[in-house]
């Protein structure tokens, strides 16, 4: 017999979750990214509509598929990226998502690590037929590994749970 014990979530996690700021598709996105695993629920599609001259994100969307923690997130993060330059953009980390989320609860620290992935994603994607700034390093960063991680995870505990079924 399984337990389900409801999960501590404040109130601003669960009025984006009832209200989510920016959700939706963008149909005419300049970058466009995804992070996270369809296996469990638990994904994000980051859109992002930039002003070529300047590099500042005028728009920011997102469709989700999980949970509140999952919504909450992303709808957080796209607040926090519109009007930032790519560059600002790129320096959000999932802390700071959780922190202006009022703390997510530590078993869902993973839904702000896969929005940050996915706008780190779509910041890559911007600029992969454009000249790459200096500020954009080669290799993942440490919070595009850790998404990764998660993903991987996400992918390996869903596998387990479908052979229990």
């Amino acid at each position: 017999m399984s337990t389900r014990i409801p999960l501590p979530y404040n109130p601003k996690v669960l009025e984006l979750f009832k209200n989510p700021k920016n959700l939706g598709r963008m149909e005419d996105a300049d970058a466009y990214a995804l992070a996270g695993s369809l296996a469990c629920g638990d994904m994000i599609a980051i859109y992002l509509k930039i002003d070529e001259s300047t590099q500042v994100i005028e728009k920011a969307t997102f469709e989700s598929y999980g949970c509140a923690a999952n919504i909450a997130s992303s709808s957080i993060l796209t607040e926090m990226a519109k009007g930032k330059i790519l560059k600002e953009a790129w320096n959000i980390t999932w802390k700071q998502i959780s922190d202006e989320l009022g703390q997510l609860p530590v078993i869902k620290h993973h839904c702000g690590i896969l929005a940050v992935g996915g706008l780190k994603r779509a910041i890559r994607a911007y600029f992969s037929n454009k000249p790459k700034p200096e500020w954009l390093p080669d290799e993942p960063t440490s919070d595009e590994k850790h998404a990764l991680e998660e993903e991987k995870l996400i992918e390996i505990l869903s596998k387990k749970l479908e052979r229990k079924k």
